[in-house]
Protein backbone atom coordinates (compact mmCIF):
# COMPACT_ATOMS: atom_id res chain seq x y z
CA UNK A 1 0.00 0.00 0.00
CA UNK A 2 1.62 2.97 -0.89
CA UNK A 3 1.60 6.33 1.54
CA UNK A 4 1.09 9.11 0.41
CA UNK A 5 2.45 12.72 2.03
CA UNK A 6 -0.16 15.00 3.34
CA UNK A 7 -0.16 18.15 1.08
CA UNK A 8 1.03 21.30 3.06
CA UNK A 9 -1.40 24.12 3.53
CA UNK A 10 -1.27 26.84 0.75
CA UNK A 11 2.10 29.10 1.86
CA UNK A 12 3.39 26.53 4.44
CA UNK A 13 7.47 25.62 3.96
CA UNK A 14 8.29 22.85 3.06
CA UNK A 15 10.20 20.49 5.41
CA UNK A 16 13.33 20.32 3.07
CA UNK A 17 13.98 23.65 4.42
CA UNK A 18 12.82 25.44 1.40
CA UNK A 19 10.79 28.98 1.59
CA UNK A 20 7.59 28.18 1.21
CA UNK A 21 5.24 29.85 -1.41
CA UNK A 22 4.94 33.29 0.48
CA UNK A 23 8.54 33.94 1.34
CA UNK A 24 8.18 33.81 4.75
CA UNK A 25 8.58 30.24 6.11
CA UNK A 26 11.75 29.00 6.90
CA UNK A 27 10.98 25.57 5.77
CA UNK A 28 12.21 23.85 9.38
CA UNK A 29 10.31 23.76 12.84
CA UNK A 30 10.03 26.88 14.61
CA UNK A 31 13.06 26.81 17.62
CA UNK A 32 12.77 26.19 20.94
CA UNK A 33 12.91 28.94 23.40
CA UNK A 34 16.04 28.49 25.09
CA UNK A 35 17.08 28.92 28.87
CA UNK A 36 16.71 32.55 30.03
CA UNK A 37 17.69 34.22 33.18
CA UNK A 38 15.04 35.74 35.64
CA UNK A 39 14.47 36.76 38.94
CA UNK A 40 12.40 33.46 40.18
CA UNK A 41 14.96 31.15 38.18
CA UNK A 42 17.92 33.10 39.79
CA UNK A 43 15.95 33.27 42.84
CA UNK A 44 15.64 29.46 42.74
CA UNK A 45 19.39 28.94 41.70
CA UNK A 46 20.55 31.03 45.02
CA UNK A 47 18.37 29.05 47.19
CA UNK A 48 19.60 26.11 45.79
CA UNK A 49 23.25 26.67 45.99
CA UNK A 50 22.28 27.87 50.35
CA UNK A 51 20.98 24.37 50.86
CA UNK A 52 23.91 22.75 48.85
CA UNK A 53 26.47 24.63 50.99
CA UNK A 54 24.26 25.00 54.16
CA UNK A 55 27.21 23.87 56.37
CA UNK A 56 29.28 26.76 55.07
CA UNK A 57 27.28 29.50 55.11
CA UNK A 58 25.84 28.62 58.66
CA UNK A 59 29.26 28.89 59.54
CA UNK A 60 30.05 32.21 58.01
CA UNK A 61 26.73 33.41 59.22
CA UNK A 62 27.41 32.60 62.89
CA UNK A 63 30.62 34.62 63.02
CA UNK A 64 30.41 37.70 65.01
CA UNK A 65 31.06 40.27 62.19
CA UNK A 66 28.62 38.85 59.90
CA UNK A 67 26.04 39.21 62.82
CA UNK A 68 27.21 42.56 62.84
CA UNK A 69 26.83 43.06 59.14
CA UNK A 70 23.74 41.54 58.76
CA UNK A 71 22.32 43.80 62.12
CA UNK A 72 23.41 46.95 60.65
CA UNK A 73 22.12 45.58 56.80
CA UNK A 74 18.84 44.69 57.90
CA UNK A 75 18.00 47.75 60.39
CA UNK A 76 19.57 49.95 57.74
CA UNK A 77 17.15 48.40 55.06
CA UNK A 78 13.89 47.91 57.27
CA UNK A 79 13.67 51.54 58.61
CA UNK A 80 14.33 53.20 55.32
CA UNK A 81 12.05 51.02 53.00
CA UNK A 82 8.57 52.34 54.75
CA UNK A 83 10.02 55.91 53.94
CA UNK A 84 11.02 54.74 50.21
CA UNK A 85 7.64 53.31 49.50
CA UNK A 86 5.88 56.39 50.75
CA UNK A 87 8.56 58.39 48.78
CA UNK A 88 7.81 56.72 45.69
CA UNK A 89 3.91 56.78 46.34
CA UNK A 90 4.49 60.34 46.39
CA UNK A 91 6.46 60.80 42.99
CA UNK A 92 4.21 58.58 41.31
CA UNK A 93 0.89 60.91 42.52
CA UNK A 94 2.91 64.03 41.15
CA UNK A 95 3.72 62.25 37.82
CA UNK A 96 0.09 61.24 37.44
CA UNK A 97 -2.31 63.28 38.85
CA UNK A 98 -0.39 66.85 39.57
CA UNK A 99 -0.61 68.84 36.38
CA UNK A 100 2.83 70.84 35.34
CA UNK A 101 1.13 74.21 35.97
CA UNK A 102 0.55 73.54 40.09
CA UNK A 103 4.49 74.17 40.32
CA UNK A 104 4.32 77.29 37.96
CA UNK A 105 1.59 78.77 40.24
CA UNK A 106 3.16 77.21 43.55
CA UNK A 107 6.88 78.42 43.57
CA UNK A 108 7.82 81.70 42.81
CA UNK A 109 9.05 82.63 39.36
CA UNK A 110 12.21 83.54 40.08
CA UNK A 111 14.76 80.28 40.69
CA UNK A 112 16.69 82.58 43.48
CA UNK A 113 13.04 82.91 45.39
CA UNK A 114 12.13 79.39 44.54
CA UNK A 115 14.44 77.81 47.03
CA UNK A 116 13.88 79.07 50.29
CA UNK A 117 10.34 78.42 49.52
CA UNK A 118 10.91 75.04 48.28
CA UNK A 119 13.31 73.97 51.50
CA UNK A 120 10.29 75.07 54.00
CA UNK A 121 8.26 72.73 51.90
CA UNK A 122 10.20 70.06 52.99
CA UNK A 123 8.21 70.45 56.38
CA UNK A 124 5.22 68.61 55.31
CA UNK A 125 7.07 65.72 53.94
CA UNK A 126 6.60 62.66 56.80
CA UNK A 127 9.67 61.06 55.33
CA UNK A 128 13.16 60.35 55.30
CA UNK A 129 16.28 60.86 52.84
CA UNK A 130 14.77 57.83 50.81
CA UNK A 131 11.54 59.20 50.52
CA UNK A 132 12.91 62.40 49.10
CA UNK A 133 15.15 61.46 46.47
CA UNK A 134 12.48 60.01 44.23
CA UNK A 135 10.17 62.74 45.02
CA UNK A 136 12.93 65.71 43.98
CA UNK A 137 12.75 63.23 41.17
CA UNK A 138 9.03 63.68 40.02
CA UNK A 139 9.72 67.82 40.50
CA UNK A 140 13.12 67.88 38.24
CA UNK A 141 10.87 65.95 35.31
CA UNK A 142 7.45 68.19 36.03
CA UNK A 143 9.41 71.01 35.73
CA UNK A 144 10.38 72.37 38.65
CA UNK A 145 14.03 74.15 38.81
CA UNK A 146 16.78 71.72 39.64
CA UNK A 147 18.07 74.68 42.68
CA UNK A 148 14.34 74.12 43.75
CA UNK A 149 14.48 70.29 43.68
CA UNK A 150 17.99 70.80 45.44
CA UNK A 151 17.06 72.25 48.41
CA UNK A 152 13.66 70.24 48.71
CA UNK A 153 15.84 67.14 48.52
CA UNK A 154 18.22 68.65 51.54
CA UNK A 155 15.32 69.85 53.85
CA UNK A 156 12.69 67.45 53.74
CA UNK A 157 14.41 64.58 55.31
CA UNK A 158 15.80 66.67 58.28
CA UNK A 159 13.04 69.30 58.78
CA UNK A 160 9.83 67.36 58.95
CA UNK A 161 7.90 66.88 62.15
CA UNK A 162 8.73 63.13 62.65
CA UNK A 163 12.36 63.89 62.54
CA UNK A 164 12.46 67.21 64.41
CA UNK A 165 9.70 65.17 67.38
CA UNK A 166 12.37 62.13 67.43
CA UNK A 167 14.93 64.92 68.42
CA UNK A 168 12.90 66.51 71.01
CA UNK A 169 12.87 63.15 72.62
CA UNK A 170 15.93 62.16 71.90
CA UNK A 171 17.28 65.46 73.65
CA UNK A 172 14.81 66.07 76.46
CA UNK A 173 16.99 68.38 77.80
CA UNK A 174 18.45 70.00 74.93
CA UNK A 175 15.36 72.02 73.56
CA UNK A 176 18.18 74.24 71.61
CA UNK A 177 18.69 71.03 69.54
CA UNK A 178 15.83 71.09 67.81
CA UNK A 179 16.16 74.69 67.02
CA UNK A 180 19.35 74.16 65.82
CA UNK A 181 18.69 70.99 63.86
CA UNK A 182 16.18 73.10 61.82
CA UNK A 183 18.09 75.78 61.33
CA UNK A 184 20.90 74.38 60.05
CA UNK A 185 19.76 72.17 57.80
CA UNK A 186 17.48 74.34 56.16
CA UNK A 187 20.45 77.05 55.98
CA UNK A 188 22.40 74.35 54.20
CA UNK A 189 19.55 73.53 51.76
CA UNK A 190 19.06 76.91 50.33
CA UNK A 191 22.68 77.37 49.89
CA UNK A 192 22.93 74.25 47.69
CA UNK A 193 20.13 74.80 45.97
CA UNK A 194 21.44 78.91 44.87
CA UNK A 195 25.12 77.29 44.98
CA UNK A 196 23.50 75.05 42.12
CA UNK A 197 21.47 77.79 40.34
CA UNK A 198 24.71 80.09 40.32
CA UNK A 199 27.64 77.31 39.34
CA UNK A 200 25.46 74.21 38.27
CA UNK A 201 25.39 72.94 34.63
CA UNK A 202 22.90 71.16 32.69
CA UNK A 203 25.04 68.49 31.60
CA UNK A 204 26.02 67.48 35.10
CA UNK A 205 22.55 66.49 35.88
CA UNK A 206 20.72 63.55 34.45
CA UNK A 207 17.09 64.00 34.09
CA UNK A 208 15.50 61.45 35.62
CA UNK A 209 14.44 58.61 33.29
CA UNK A 210 10.34 57.52 33.52
CA UNK A 211 8.34 55.10 31.83
CA UNK A 212 5.73 57.34 29.34
CA UNK A 213 2.51 56.22 30.00
CA UNK A 214 0.35 57.39 26.81
CA UNK A 215 -3.14 55.39 26.52
CA UNK A 216 -3.12 54.29 29.71
CA UNK A 217 -5.54 55.32 32.28
CA UNK A 218 -3.98 57.23 35.18
CA UNK A 219 -4.51 54.60 37.88
CA UNK A 220 -2.39 52.22 35.58
CA UNK A 221 0.07 55.18 35.09
CA UNK A 222 0.42 55.55 38.68
CA UNK A 223 0.90 51.90 39.72
CA UNK A 224 3.45 51.69 35.78
CA UNK A 225 5.12 54.37 37.95
CA UNK A 226 5.60 52.84 41.28
CA UNK A 227 7.04 49.72 40.15
CA UNK A 228 10.04 51.43 38.07
CA UNK A 229 10.74 54.06 40.60
CA UNK A 230 10.35 51.19 43.27
CA UNK A 231 12.85 48.62 41.28
CA UNK A 232 15.39 51.41 40.53
CA UNK A 233 15.67 53.23 43.91
CA UNK A 234 15.06 49.87 46.11
CA UNK A 235 18.06 48.37 44.35
CA UNK A 236 20.29 51.35 45.42
CA UNK A 237 19.30 51.56 48.34
CA UNK A 238 20.39 47.46 48.91
CA UNK A 239 23.42 48.53 47.57
CA UNK A 240 24.19 51.31 49.96
CA UNK A 241 22.78 49.25 52.73
CA UNK A 242 25.31 46.23 52.12
CA UNK A 243 28.48 49.41 51.88
CA UNK A 244 27.14 50.38 55.49
CA UNK A 245 26.68 47.16 56.62
CA UNK A 246 30.51 46.04 55.00
CA UNK A 247 32.04 49.26 56.88
CA UNK A 248 30.12 49.87 60.20
CA UNK A 249 31.50 45.83 60.71
CA UNK A 250 35.45 46.25 59.84
CA UNK A 251 35.55 50.21 61.98
CA UNK A 252 37.34 49.37 65.39
CA UNK A 253 34.87 51.47 68.23
CA UNK A 254 38.20 52.44 69.77
CA UNK A 255 38.10 55.66 66.84
CA UNK A 256 35.40 57.24 68.87
CA UNK A 257 36.55 57.29 71.87
CA UNK A 258 40.19 58.82 70.23
CA UNK A 259 38.10 61.40 67.96
CA UNK A 260 36.04 62.63 71.21
CA UNK A 261 39.12 63.88 72.76
CA UNK A 262 39.49 66.54 70.08
CA UNK A 263 36.51 69.28 69.22
CA UNK A 264 37.75 69.54 65.77
CA UNK A 265 38.32 65.75 65.09
CA UNK A 266 34.94 65.39 66.73
CA UNK A 267 33.37 67.18 64.56
CA UNK A 268 34.56 65.59 61.59
CA UNK A 269 34.32 62.20 62.98
CA UNK A 270 30.63 62.18 63.69
CA UNK A 271 30.48 63.90 59.80
CA UNK A 272 32.03 61.20 58.33
CA UNK A 273 30.56 58.33 61.11
CA UNK A 274 26.87 60.00 59.43
CA UNK A 275 28.15 59.39 56.51
CA UNK A 276 29.20 55.83 56.72
CA UNK A 277 26.00 54.59 59.18
CA UNK A 278 23.21 55.87 56.52
CA UNK A 279 21.24 55.90 59.74
CA UNK A 280 17.39 56.85 58.33
CA UNK A 281 16.67 60.28 60.09
CA UNK A 282 13.91 59.41 62.14
CA UNK A 283 16.41 56.68 64.34
CA UNK A 284 19.75 59.10 64.37
CA UNK A 285 18.83 61.48 66.73
CA UNK A 286 18.53 58.32 69.45
CA UNK A 287 22.34 57.57 67.87
CA UNK A 288 23.44 61.14 68.66
CA UNK A 289 22.32 60.87 71.91
CA UNK A 290 24.03 57.72 72.77
CA UNK A 291 27.20 59.03 72.21
CA UNK A 292 27.79 61.11 75.31
CA UNK A 293 31.43 61.86 75.07
CA UNK A 294 30.99 64.08 71.55
CA UNK A 295 29.86 67.77 72.01
CA UNK A 296 26.82 69.20 71.43
CA UNK A 297 28.05 70.90 68.15
CA UNK A 298 29.31 67.18 66.85
CA UNK A 299 26.23 65.34 67.74
CA UNK A 300 24.52 68.59 65.82
CA UNK A 301 27.25 67.77 62.62
CA UNK A 302 25.70 64.05 62.84
CA UNK A 303 22.44 65.22 63.02
CA UNK A 304 22.81 67.35 59.45
CA UNK A 305 24.93 65.62 57.61
CA UNK A 306 23.37 62.26 57.79
CA UNK A 307 20.20 63.23 56.38
CA UNK A 308 21.78 65.18 53.51
CA UNK A 309 24.61 62.29 52.16
CA UNK A 310 25.36 59.08 53.12
CA UNK A 311 26.25 56.37 51.32
CA UNK A 312 22.33 54.94 50.67
CA UNK A 313 22.35 58.23 49.76
CA UNK A 314 24.82 58.58 47.26
CA UNK A 315 24.09 55.40 45.36
CA UNK A 316 20.33 56.53 45.35
CA UNK A 317 20.98 60.24 44.18
CA UNK A 318 23.56 58.63 41.45
CA UNK A 319 20.77 56.25 40.47
CA UNK A 320 18.32 59.03 39.91
CA UNK A 321 20.07 62.11 38.61
CA UNK A 322 23.60 60.04 37.13
CA UNK A 323 26.97 59.22 38.47
CA UNK A 324 28.36 63.15 37.34
CA UNK A 325 25.58 64.99 39.30
CA UNK A 326 26.67 62.54 42.71
CA UNK A 327 30.18 63.04 42.26
CA UNK A 328 30.28 66.49 42.35
CA UNK A 329 27.04 67.25 44.98
CA UNK A 330 28.15 64.95 47.80
CA UNK A 331 31.34 66.28 48.64
CA UNK A 332 30.31 69.81 48.38
CA UNK A 333 26.92 68.91 50.01
CA UNK A 334 29.57 67.28 52.87
CA UNK A 335 31.36 70.67 53.44
CA UNK A 336 28.53 72.54 53.45
CA UNK A 337 26.87 70.44 55.98
CA UNK A 338 29.75 70.66 58.04
CA UNK A 339 29.87 74.43 57.58
CA UNK A 340 26.18 74.68 58.95
CA UNK A 341 26.35 72.61 61.59
CA UNK A 342 29.42 74.71 62.96
CA UNK A 343 27.98 78.27 62.11
CA UNK A 344 24.70 77.05 63.88
CA UNK A 345 26.29 75.26 66.74
CA UNK A 346 28.05 78.67 67.41
CA UNK A 347 25.44 80.57 67.60
CA UNK A 348 22.83 78.64 69.50
CA UNK A 349 24.83 75.46 71.56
Amino acid sequence: MAITEKAAPPGAAPADGTPGADGTGTGTPPDREGWHLNSPLALTLLLLLVVVFQGPVRGALSKPVMQSWMTVFVAVVVQALPFLVLGVLLSAAIAVFVPPSFFARALPGHPALAVPVAGLAGVILPGCECASVPVAGALVRRGVTPAAAIAFLLSAPAINPIVLTATAVAFPRNPEMVVGRFAGSLLVACAMGWLWQRLGRTDWLRLPAHAHHEGESKGEAFWSSVRHDTMQAGGFLVLGAMAAATLKAVAPAEWLRTAAANPVVAILALSVLAVLLSICSEADAFVAASLTQFSLTAKLAFLIVGPMIDLKLFAMQAGTFGRGFALRFAPATFAAAIAGAVLTGAVLL
